[in-house]
């Protein structure tokens, strides 16, 4: 399949044309599907299909995807296919996602465009599910019609779970698609699952919620009515955490993981980011310094894990040392201005500038 290779930042994907009947085959549904007098069955998504799980609650939860109003809407775009001419039926993309790394072949001089293999199971739709399933009743009413069309597709592959369910959220949350109230953002997601995820899941709650959380409010939760400026989405700010736990599991196990082991981890992240807030002084939460930056939050969060490893202060005492501890990071305030802050921390991605950061905070400490 002919492919452009598409880089934004870190991430890395793909845009192919599909003709109707390929993407019909390559793509499985998860919900089912109504038409005048047929039906789409659902795929029985496999019980580690994280991802599968997750969109199926969210649509399942919300009315617009009732089996009365999901059949009128894909009526209404069926009905659209049949009757557009000089419109192109399908002008928006249809977002798709495979846990697979795909092979991607550059034609010549060419770095950018290629040939990409196929999965070898069948695409997630992460957006576009009710077009894709309009165009299925179209092809079995127009086989000939349909056959002439190519589905544009932006194509995800080789990503977490995490990253599929967090662009799943990101898509719906406006209100022209699932409606807010009905919402299930990420924090269920997790809380059904793995005792670690529920574990990192109701930490990350505490650091948004708590009236005591140097956080309260600055996570962007993607829907929350919070107007205050947000400092890192909850998704990275939940990974960066359950990274955290599973480095810790087998003494959490032993201590419980419970909500008395949540509030634990809490309270030591609390102090920590208030013990920074001291240090950092007048570039706290300053918009021309990146101090509270989601890769310079993700660097600390990764100090506190290790230095609490070590030696964990009491409670009474915790916000005082640590500050002391971290004076050396008063002498880093003009580094971390936002003029110039991706030359002076150089890095292929992300990833690799807050391991660069959480290195240089971690080996100032004192």
């Amino acid at each position: 399949m002919l492919a452009t290779q598409i880089r934004q930042k870190d991430a890395v994907f793909y845009f192919a044309s599909y003709p109707a009947r390929d993407i019909l085959n390559r793509v499985k549904f998860i919900n089912r599907f109504y038409a005048d007098n047929e039906k789409i069955e659902g795929d029985k998504s496999s019980p580690n299909d994280e991802i599968a799980a997750f969109i199926q609650k969210i649509e399942k939860s919300d009315k617009s995807f009732q089996r009365e109003i999901s059949k009128r809407k894909v009526s209404a775009i069926k009905n659209f296919y049949e009757t557009a001419v000089t419109q192109p039926p399908i002008p928006a993309t249809v977002l798709l996602f495979t846990p697979e790394v795909l092979n991607f072949q550059p034609l010549g001089n060419l770095s950018n465009v290629g040939n990409l293999d196929d999965p070898k199971n069948k695409f997630l739709i992460i957006d576009g599910q009710h077009r894709l399933a309009a165009l299925e009743f179209y092809f079995r009413s127009h086989p000939e019609e349909a056959s002439t069309i190519h589905v544009p597709c932006i194509i995800f592959d080789g990503k977490s779970d995490d990253f599929a369910t967090e662009m799943f959220v990101i898509i719906n949350s406006t209100p022209t698609r699932i409606n807010k109230s009905h919402l299930i953002d990420l924090y269920e997601k997790v809380s059904w699952t793995s005792p670690d995820k529920k574990l990192a899941s109701q930490i990350t709650e505490m650091l948004y919620s708590e009236a005591d959380s140097p956080m309260q409010y600055r996570i962007n939760r993607l829907g929350g009515r919070s107007a205050q400026k947000k400092w890192i989405l909850q998704a990275e700010l939940f990974n960066e955490i359950h990274r955290w736990m599973l480095s810790d599991w087998k003494e959490i196990e032993k201590r419980g993981t419970g909500i008395a082991t949540a509030r634990y981890y809490y309270y030591i992240l609390r102090d920590f980011f208030k013990a920074a807030q001291k240090c950092w002084e007048e570039t706290w939460d300053n918009d021309r310094y990146m101090v509270t930056n989601s890769v310079n939050i993700k660097a600390m969060i990764r100090v506190c894990a290790e230095i609490s490893k070590k030696q964990l202060p009491d409670e009474d005492l915790r916000i005082k040392l640590w500050q002391q501890a971290m004076l050396p990071w008063q002498n880093l305030k003009s580094d971390f201005r936002k003029e110039g802050f991706y030359e002076r921390f150089v890095a292929k991605g992300q990833v690799e500038r807050v391991n660069v950061i959480y290195k240089k905070l971690l080996s100032l400490l004192q």
